[in-house]
C-alpha cells in the first residue's frame, strides 16, 4: 500500500464525517485544557512561599539610624518623626500610614509627607495602616 493509496482513504473518510459534528467536541476539548491550566496557575499562586528576611530588627535599627542621622524632628508627644526617610510614610492631611512603595505613598506629594521610624511612632501620631499595603496590617 503506497502513500498516495492512505491519503486516499483518508479523504474519503473524512468526506462522510459531518464537518459540524466535529466543530462542537474541539471547543470542548479546548474550554477544558483553558479552564484546567488556569486553575493550575491560581495553585501555584496559593503555593508561592513568603519571603522572609532574617535580620529584619537590625535592619530595622540600621534604617533608623540612617534616618536619625539625615535630620528628624520630634513631635509634641515625643515620638520621633524623620524629616527625609523612614519605614513607614504619612501625608500631613490623611490619615493613613503606609511602606514607602505602596501605591497610596506614591501618590502623596513630597512636601507632604511624613516619614515613621517605627509602627509605634505612626500609630502614636494618630495614624491607621492602609488597607492597601500588603502585609501592614497585622
Amino acid at each position: 500500500m503506497s502513500i498516495h493509496n492512505v491519503i486516499q482513504k483518508i479523504n474519503a473518510s473524512l468526506g462522510k464525517v459531518d464537518q459540524s459534528h466535529i466543530f462542537i467536541p474541539l471547543i470542548i476539548v479546548l474550554v477544558s485544557s483553558a479552564s484546567f491550566g488556569l486553575g493550575r496557575l491560581s495553585k501555584i499562586e496559593e503555593l508561592r512561599v513568603p519571603i522572609k528576611i532574617k535580620e529584619a530588627q537590625a535592619i530595622l535599627e540600621q534604617s533608623a539610624t540612617v534616618a536619625l542621622s539625615l535630620g528628624t524632628t520630634t513631635e509634641s508627644n515625643g515620638e520621633t518623626i524623620s524629616a527625609i526617610g523612614g519605614q513607614y510614610v504619612a501625608s500631613k492631611t490623611g490619615t493613613k500610614y503606609h511602606y514607602p512603595w505602596c501605591a497610596g505613598a506614591r501618590a502623596i506629594s513630597e512636601k507632604n509627607k511624613i516619614w515613621f521610624t517605627t509602627v509605634e511612632a505612626a500609630k502614636a501620631a494618630g495614624y491607621q495602616p492602609a488597607g492597601n499595603c500588603k502585609g501592614l496590617n497585622k
